[in-house]
């Protein structure tokens, strides 16, 4: 069977999709584990309700001008059923190191247990960020 150029490229292209979407599932998987050992340290989270752990810093325009509307809108969405944990990952660079947060806006999703569930690098609006808490089937 002979396939011709277009055909190749097209298979190696679908590889190579493929090959980065396992390594972008395999290191979220790595990042929510690393945090996950690390959530106890946030005293601001209260068990029993869902939470978002969102790196910020004073210079994030993303940050100011997308992602802390998008909490607010989810926070008024759910009211007393997810708590939003702002964290300057400047400020608090231990932490943001221990999360392994290498930009911001960078977005945890906790279970109501302090696990964390999801990760989100870069601005998560406000329907992916209730999809998420949703998916727990916690709210």
């Amino acid at each position: 069977m002979h396939l011709d150029g277009t055909l190749i490229r097209l298979l190696f292209a679908a590889g190579l999709i493929a090959a980065l979407a396992g390594a972008y599932r395999a290191l979220t998987a790595i990042v929510l584990a690393r945090a996950g050992r690390k959530s106890a340290g946030l005293p601001q989270f209260t068990p029993g309700t869902p939470g978002v752990v969102y790196f910020t810093t004073a210079d994030c325009v993303t940050c100011k001008a997308a992602q802390k509307p998008a909490l607010k809108a989810l926070a008024d969405r759910l009211r007393d059923g997810v708590q939003v944990i702002e964290v300057d990952a400047l400020d608090q660079a231990a932490t943001a190191k221990q999360w392994s947060v290498l930009s911001v806006p960078t977005t945890f999703i906790l279970d109501r247990h302090g696990r964390p569930r999801q990760v989100n690098h870069g601005y998560a609006s406000t329907e992916k960020l209730f999809g998420q808490i949703a998916a727990l089937g916690q709210t």
